[in-house]
């Protein structure tokens, strides 16, 4: 997952708010981090969707 990052920051930020009593952020970050999460597993999902559509065009037209 090339946005993978994303998900190691908000768990960085999560932390940083539990080690310093930010308990109110802490939550939030941890809510955040699991739409993150779903949103760039669904996006994934459809790029490779779109990958594997494009890769059997290419397999009608080449056979064509």
């Amino acid at each position: 997952m090339s946005q993978e990052w994303m998900i190691d920051v908000l768990k960085d930020l999560t932390c940083f708010a539990r080690q310093n009593g930010l308990m109110g952020l802490a939550e939030q970050l941890d809510e955040t981090l699991g739409i993150a999460a779903t949103e760039l597993r669904r996006t994934q999902a459809a790029a490779n969707h779109d990958a594997d559509q494009d890769r059997k065009i290419c397999r009608k037209t080449a056979a064509s």
